[in-house]
């Protein structure tokens, strides 16, 4: 679709007709698709929003990203890439790197197993690809922590690769123009359609102003990928096993070393909740446990 799929801010048509009534009318068709497309990068052309990671990439810092954006907010990202960047600007340095050094440098992200993923990562790189990230999805999803959409969106963002994809922004740009009228949609049904609409030429920009089209919709018209089969409510935090594994983290870092018989006591838990969380960051690689002791590194 090269040929109709790049427009230019001059190049945008007057929408003398509404979205909706022109959908009706015209169903799938590739003016339908080219009108999609102008009414996104026209949007995009002035407000897209701006992002380290967006402003100089490689396929290091997009790895990074992608990994931290997964399940948290961008505004929390946003504060915390730059400095994880200065710790550890490449793959040589993270996969060198103590965890324990990660850590801290992560803390405020949550979710560290995806801390400990990246240096996986990156160690991977290093060891098993001469220090170069593969450009192939399918070889990016056997690396830890990687699903197929994180390895077709690295490709995108990394090399300009017309992947397709989806994640929680651009699915919410499509629930809203293509399937106005359902109340549950589900990826199958997208995923063509992103790929019909895709700018082959531009993938890059293209998913980029994606998301930032779908972060304005959720602003203005609410959480549309509620009407996703595939939403799931993020479940409370206070009182989680996420929280208590958070604590027992902080307490490493501080301690560098804990016996497995105080957590309860300085925790205030039931050892055999404490006992299973403690297992379960052992089994994730988080940790170390060596005969009831618990360190990082």
């Amino acid at each position: 679709m090269a040929e109709d799929a790049i427009l230019h801010e001059g190049d945008l048509p007057p929408f003398q007709q509404s979205w909706q009534e022109f959908f009706t009318r015209s169903g799938l068709c590739r003016e339908t698709y080219r009108r999609f497309r102008s009414i996104i990068f026209h949007y995009y052309f002035t407000h897209q929003r701006i992002f380290s990671w967006r402003s100089h990439i490689t396929p290091y810092r997009v790895v990074v990203s992608e990994l931290m954006l997964q399940q948290t907010q961008t505004i929390r990202v946003a504060e915390k890439f730059e400095p994880f960047i200065t710790a550890f600007p490449d793959f040589n340095s993270l996969a060198r790197a103590r965890f324990a050094e990660i850590l801290t440098v992560w803390k405020g992200l949550g979710y560290n197993r995806r801390a400990k993923y990246l240096q996986d990562i990156a160690q991977m790189v290093i060891q098993q690809y001469g220090g170069s990230l593969p450009d192939d999805p399918d070889t990016l999803r056997l690396f830890p922590g990687i699903g197929p959409a994180t390895a077709a969106s690295i490709c995108a963002f990394a090399y300009n690769a017309p992947t397709v994809f989806l994640e929680t922004n651009i699915r919410t740009v499509f629930i809203h123009f293509f399937f106005a009228e359902k109340t549950t949609v589900h990826d199958r049904d997208i995923l063509p359609l992103v790929e019909q609409t895709l700018d082959s030429q531009r993938p890059r920009e293209w998913y980029y102003a994606l998301m930032d089209y779908g972060v304005m919709l959720k602003k203005t018209i609410g959480n549309l990928g509620r009407r996703s089969s595939h939403y799931t409510k993020q479940s409370r935090f206070e009182g989680s096993d996420r929280q208590l594994r958070g604590k027992i983290l902080q307490l490493l870092l501080d301690r560098q070393q804990l016996s497995n018989d105080e957590l309860p006591r300085l925790l205030g838990e039931k050892g055999e909740r404490i006992n299973r969380i403690v297992t379960a960051l052992s089994d994730d690689g988080i940790i170390l446990l060596r005969r009831g002791n618990l360190t990082l590194d």
